[in-house]
């Protein structure tokens, strides 16, 4: 099957789009977006991939999956676009960050480029969701795809940062050997659940902590 995707990501996952799973998975989604609405827009179903290279990525934010109301998803996890006001997740995110490094996010609105083009690979578990129905889509097969790109990146790359939120995220946590990569788990930064240890999990000045060990530029948060 001919996806289009960022050419690093087409390689390292050429052998999942011929897999009879992803067949069956690219014909639900295909009807999913053909009943009714659906989320990220159809053009932006690979959008984490496409604007952080496989080569490039230095942090993975991996979160579960995307916002299922108007407006809100565009295939980044936890981002919108610009003009749309942050979500209660991402507001937890944002006030996160300002409480553990002592100053404001970088970030205005929340629109999250600003971290992918820094190598921040913000991906969901599961890739697409049935408008106003949180998690409508998992256990449908993205969760087997993106186990693949955590998987190729754990092997074929070294000393990344991987932050896992939610129970979603945190299963893969299993795949990713942690003497070779620094592996970083919390609850969903959900208001049901960011007062469970997201709020003060401290995970940006840690992985800014690691990167600058590993003679790496930190993140701007």
């Amino acid at each position: 099957m001919n996806v289009r995707i960022e050419e690093g990501w087409k390689k390292v996952l050429a052998p999942e789009f011929d897999k009879f799973y992803f067949e069956t998975l690219t014909d639900f989604v295909r009807k999913q977006y053909r009943q009714g609405a659906a989320y990220p827009p159809a053009a932006q179903i690979f959008r984490a991939f496409d604007c952080c290279p496989f080569d490039r990525v230095r942090v993975v934010i991996l979160g579960q999956d995307p916002y299922h109301e108007p407006g809100q998803a565009e295939g980044l996890a936890f981002s919108v676009p610009e003009g749309i006001t942050p979500p209660p997740s991402l507001r937890n995110i944002l006030q996160e960050i300002a409480s553990d490094l002592g100053h404001p996010s970088i970030i205005q609105g929340g629109h999250l480029m600003p971290w992918v083009e820094q190598g921040v690979l913000l991906l969901n578990a599961t890739l697409t969701v049935e408008a106003h129905k949180a998690a409508s889509h998992q256990g449908r097969g993205w969760e087997t795809f993106t186990d693949a790109a955590i998987e190729a990146l754990a092997k074929q790359r070294e000393g990344l940062v991987f932050m896992l939120w939610g129970s979603s995220a945190r299963r893969k946590a299993a795949m990713i050997p942690q003497g070779k990569h620094f592996v970083l788990e919390a609850p969903h930064p959900s208001p049901l659940s960011a007062h469970r240890g997201f709020l003060g999990c401290r995970h940006f000045s840690k992985a800014n902590e690691y990167l600058r060990r590993r003679g790496q530029q930190p993140i701007e948060w």
